[in-house]
């Protein structure tokens, strides 16, 4: 029995489990050694499911830093009165860093313009700023080569007001096991590690590991691993869904607003790329649609859940309602009840023993779990259970 927590406001929503979110965090904090830290991933709005509601629920629940992409995402945690280390996970722009100092934001840098900046700005204000380096191991976007990353540590450790809180990188392939070019980023950055340590530099936390690589490769753990996609009950791939039980956060609801019986042959929404081709089919609207991250692209291709059953979408997702078939005539052959006002309908989620997974949306639209959950979290009213 689907839960109905409609706002009042519209009959549209993103259903966020807080119970499953604090549930995976555990999880992954319990699956590290002692002493691991957990850096959680809360970038793009959590990845559509709210930064600061889920920051908090995974700072309470293991979580030692966050992670975001954004100057503005990581302010926006600092106003929410969150005191966690933030760490943004790329270069910003120079222009901004008073605003880092003042908020306490832990940039990336991998360049000099940009730390010597950052290290006057600090001093200026009395207090030292913080750091981590990117390292670029074979990935390609951003941070050091690993050739030009003891010249660097060199040319700005001079500085009073520059603090190095960590070093890092990304991996490309950390999803596919035994993946040799994972093999080969995971060993530039073992050496790059080393060679620093050997010249003598502070690494701060050592970090690389994403979520894939905290499933799969915990001999990379080294001093903090970074969870995003994971923490949130989604796999990054299927080589992990045997070997780890999470519980998916995000389920995404609507309401029906109008349910019609078009004649034969009469068309549904733009185009009419559908048309009824026999009597006594409901045609039914959802206040959801491409603005809400319901993505055009799975016009007349997806499925929605109803009663428990799988009812077809049909006719183009417009930019606010979708409209989907049911045959009544069916249903009432089989004991089915037919579609009413109001109707609770299920876009992603469970309805009774049935359901639509990120996955399940992603293989539709050609693309993956990351982009359909971001997606969601455009305009749809969030409720937190």
């Amino acid at each position: 029995m689907v839960k109905d927590v409609c706002p009042d406001t519209r009959w549209s929503w993103a259903e966020i489990n807080t119970v499953a979110l604090r549930k995976n965090t555990r999880l992954f904090k319990q699956s590290l050694s002692r002493g691991v830290q957990l850096m959680a991933s809360v970038k793009a709005d959590a990845y559509g499911h709210g930064a600061v509601p889920c920051a908090k629920v995974m700072l309470s629940s293991g979580a030692d830093q966050l992670a975001v992409a954004t100057v503005q995402e990581g302010i926006e945690l600092r106003e929410a009165g969150i005191d966690a280390p933030i760490l943004i996970l790329s270069e910003p722009p120079m222009e901004c860093v008073q605003t880092l100092v003042n908020y306490d934001l832990m940039p990336t840098v991998y360049t000099f313009e940009f730390a010597l900046a950052y290290g006057e700005c600090a001093s200026a204000l009395g207090t030292v700023g913080r750091y981590h380096v990117a390292i670029d191991t074979g990935m390609n976007r951003i941070g050091l080569k690993p050739a030009d990353l003891l010249e660097f540590r060199h040319s700005v450790d001079f500085h009073r007001g520059l603090e190095c809180a960590g070093t890092f990188t990304h991996f490309a392939t950390a999803d596919t096991p035994d993946d040799w070019d994972f093999q080969l980023q995971a060993r530039r950055f073992g050496d790059s590690i080393a060679a620093l340590e050997q010249a003598g530099y502070d690494t701060g936390l050592v970090h690389c590991n994403n979520t894939p690589a905290t499933l799969f490769h915990p001999e990379l753990s080294y001093d903090m691993c970074r969870v995003g996609l994971g923490l949130y009950g989604l796999h990054p791939s299927h080589a992990s869904m045997s070997s780890v039980a999470l519980e998916a956060v995000m389920s995404v609801r609507g309401r029906v607003t109008r349910v019609a019986m078009p004649s034969v042959g009469e068309g549904v929404s733009y185009g009419f790329t559908y048309r009824v081709t026999r009597q006594n089919i409901q045609v039914a609207t959802v206040p959801i649609g491409y603005a809400d991250g319901l993505s055009r692209l799975l016009s007349n291709q997806m499925e929605v859940l109803v009663h428990g059953e799988r009812c077809r979408q049909v006719g183009r997702i417009c930019m606010d309602q979708f409209m989907f078939a049911k045959d009544a005539a069916r249903a009432s052959r089989y004991n089915q009840r037919p579609i009413e006002y109001g109707d609770v309908v299920t876009v992603l989620g469970v309805d009774g023993d049935q359901e639509i997974t990120a996955d399940d949306i992603a293989a539709l639209r050609k693309t993956i779990s990351y982009e359909v959950v971001v997606d969601f979290g455009m305009r749809l009213e969030r409720v937190y259970l």
